[in-house]
């Protein structure tokens, strides 16, 4: 399917690894110009070598999306060094398990700020320049516990659940100004962050036997996701092809998450 995306640009955050690492992959395999950020100079460094393999502009830069000043320097370098801005993908945030009794009020205003103030830092930041261009795509990765209360992940299943209320309002607000707005969901996708829940939770276990073991127990399709079925929904989203699209909340998921 010939998207159309070649010269558009674009903004990942949390690009050095895992979902981000995937979606920038996969937007410079579409010909999009890329604005990517991570807290590690070494693997986004590295990230942005890969990209530009593509034959892709690339603007590299170590930023830490929990502040709002780094978010506004990312973004205008960005914007600068590509010309315009067409795309913003909010990708940053890191899984926090706890129950209620065990999460403190320093691990909540942690997880928030990562999560759903990452999201509005790097929305306001790049709206001006979205609205320059006449339009654009706004997409947030999300969870599907947003929607699926899950005590054992509490703080990511009632900041998520804001999140998503947060897309939604956003592109009621935006869209007559041909802003889309829309939020990706996922459900367990093997990346380096499962990698270290498996680590802190069961340490005794191979990769393959905790993923395994979870996806026995949790997901319809029997296995954990790959980054590029994330990836591909991302790319899809951000095209012309996905035109009549704003505010949707799309699982992918392998069919987990028990509602309507």
């Amino acid at each position: 399917m010939e998207l159309g995306l070649r010269g558009r640009r674009a903004i990942v955050t949390g690009a050095s690894k895992g979902l981000g690492r995937a979606i920038a992959r996969e937007l410079a395999g579409e010909g999009v110009h890329l604005g990517i950020c991570s807290r590690d100079e070494a693997e986004i460094t590295a990230v942005a070598e890969e990209v530009r393999r593509a034959g892709v502009t690339v603007h590299a830069q170590v930023a830490d999306v929990t502040d709002a000043e780094q978010i506004h320097d990312l973004v205008g370098r960005s914007v600068e060094a590509l010309g315009g801005l067409d795309i913003l993908v909010n990708n940053a945030g890191r899984a926090r398990p706890g129950t209620f009794e065990t999460l403190t009020d320093q691990d909540w205003k942690e997880d928030l700020d990562v999560k759903l103030f990452s999201m509005l830092r790097c929305s306001r930041a790049a709206l001006p320049h979205l609205r320059a261009t006449g339009g654009g795509r706004i997409i947030n990765i999300n969870a599907i516990y947003a929607k699926h209360p899950e005590p054992a992940f509490f703080a990511t299943t009632v900041n998520r659940a804001a999140c998503l209320n947060f897309t939604k309002a956003l592109a009621i607000e935006l869209a007559p100004e041909n802003i889309l707005v829309n939020s990706v969901n996922i459900g367990n996708v093997v990346t380096a962050q499962w990698e270290n829940i498996r680590a802190r939770q069961a340490p005794d276990l191979s990769p393959e036997e905790y993923y395994a073991k979870l996806a026995a127990k949790e997901i319809p399709l029997g296995r954990f996701g790959r980054d590029d079925e994330v990836s591909g929904l991302v790319a899809f989203l951000a095209s012309d092809r996905a035109s009549y699209i704003t505010g949707a909340s799309i699982d992918v998921a392998g069919g987990a998450g028990r509602y309507v």
